[in-house]
């Protein structure tokens, strides 16, 4: 099985190309922070190229750029190619199958910030909160009795 799920940030500002039979693409890096410090208590970041394809190619472009927060699904692939200087290369790329947009537009932090909901600016109202203490199902009706036979299981 070969499998890969990733969320951090981009890079750079994503690129559209199109290839010779006019798909779009777009390789872009992700910058993944590490769970641990080093020891010098620095924290380290791996950078993952990923390579999207067509309309997820151009939402991509259209609606994120450098510092997005996005997720990645996909699946690891490996190529090689002869360099100019006649060395072989090897590239080992994650092939996006679905992409998250995980920020909003103009949040372009370097930490997560957890979101916050969106108001009109002309609806000054308070959100309404529960108070946890109340019981929620109060108002719900009489309580369901369930034997064993019930159950489908």
């Amino acid at each position: 099985m070969n499998n890969v799920s990733l969320v951090g940030r981009l890079t750079k500002d994503p690129e559209l190309r199109t290839i010779p039979s006019g798909n779009v693409t777009t390789t872009v890096t992700v910058a993944i922070n590490r769970p641990f410090a080093n020891q010098a208590g620095e924290r380290l970041a791996d950078f993952i190229s990923v390579v999207v394809w067509n309309k997820q190619a151009e939402n991509l472009a259209k609606y994120c750029k450098k510092g997005s927060l996005i997720g990645v699904i996909g699946r690891i692939q490996t190529r090689s190619y002869d360099a100019q200087d006649g060395t072989k290369r090897y590239v080992t790329e994650v092939m996006a199958e679905n992409i998250q947009f995980l920020s909003s537009k103009n949040d372009t932090g370097s930490g997560y910030q957890s979101p916050e909901p969106s108001y009109n600016s002309g609806n000054t109202s308070q959100v309404e909160t529960t108070d946890i203490s109340e019981d929620p199902f109060k108002d719900f009706g009489s309580e369901v009795v369930l034997s064993d036979d019930d159950l489908p299981f």
